[in-house]
């Protein structure tokens, strides 16, 4: 089984994705934040770096995409899917950070990918408050992430209830409200009843 971990940042991914891989004897594959070369730039100006750092980020998740799909030996546990990072572009676009052509540029190459894609069998959602995201944010003091706002955490949240609602027209959606984290064996426990739901569904995601 393919199960993807969704959630604005600081919502609790990372370590629920450890976690639930090592309960079902699953891969645990990490965001690509700590080898990221743009990271550190782009908090500092997102501006001039947000293009990049959109386009670098896509190609590594699909990339690690790939790598899960053709893994017919074990199954996964993704932190981050590759649908939730143009949750991201489109933020940076809206937001004046990222011009018009160059976010045609990241849609064209994401569009493309998407030919490519599977869809996770389950996509968790953790849902958080801006305010505990930011609590965490502060808590494990990344530098990178010291520019981080409560406005940007509240968009980035919005831009997730819609992204959810979206998506769950195209698999299953286990939402997990986690501002009070749970136990491991519990979510596992509602994966395994999720994914043994019979639903039909869409057959794609509308164009970015």
């Amino acid at each position: 089984m393919f199960i993807g971990i969704a959630g604005i940042i600081g919502a609790g991914k990372s370590t629920l994705c450890q976690q639930l891989a090592e309960r079902l004897d699953y891969e645990a594959f990490k965001e690509p934040v700590e080898d990221n070369p743009y990271l550190a730039d782009f908090y500092e100006d997102m501006n001039r770096w947000g293009a990049m750092m959109q386009l670098h980020l896509l190609f590594r998740r699909f990339e690690q995409h790939q790598r899960i799909v053709w893994n017919k030996e074990k199954g996964a546990v993704q932190d981050r899917t590759i649908y939730e990072d143009t949750i991201f572009a489109r933020m940076l676009h809206e937001g004046g950070f990222i011009d018009k052509r160059d976010y045609e540029t990241y849609a064209g190459h994401f569009n493309v990918m998407k030919r490519f894609l599977v869809y996770p069998d389950v996509l968790i959602y953790l849902r958080v408050t801006p305010e505990v995201s930011m609590q965490r944010i502060q808590e494990r003091g990344r530098d990178a992430e010291g520019g981080i706002t409560l406005d940007y955490m509240e968009k980035l949240h919005h831009g997730y209830e819609k992204f959810i609602e979206e998506m769950d027209h195209y698999t299953r959606v286990l939402t997990l409200d986690w501002n009070a984290y749970k136990e491991v064996d519990e979510v596992a426990r509602q994966v395994k009843g999720k994914a043994d739901e019979n639903r039909e569904f869409l057959r794609d995601l509308k164009r970015i």
